[in-house]
């Protein structure tokens, strides 16, 4: 998996303006049927893997698990986040590639 590919793509959607972080604006987001694609770190909770996983699935938004919250926090230029949902279908289709 080529990181800095996907994390500066992730960044380039940020500048975009089309994503969102953090576990409850994520879940929003996808409720809305807005998400296109969830990132999720690897170091995670159980309970907010279970609880985001549980929400992709049932909304049918495919989701990728990345190593860990310190580099999906970094692609962003914030602190750690733990989940980020892509709003947009193109970032969205680009980043599963990437991250494959």
């Amino acid at each position: 998996m080529n990181e800095k590919k996907w994390m500066s793509l992730l960044g380039l959607a940020n500048r975009a303006r089309k994503i969102t972080s953090g576990e409850e604006l994520s879940i929003s987001e996808i409720r809305k049927g807005k998400a296109k694609l969830v990132l999720l770190s690897a170091d995670a909770s159980a309970n907010t893997t279970k609880k985001v996983t549980d929400k992709c699935k049932s909304y049918a938004v495919p989701y990728k698990i990345v190593p860990d919250r310190e580099l999906l926090g970094q692609a962003i230029g914030k602190e750690a986040r733990v989940v980020v949902a892509v709003l947009d279908a193109g970032f969205a289709k680009k980043l599963l590639t990437l991250l494959d």
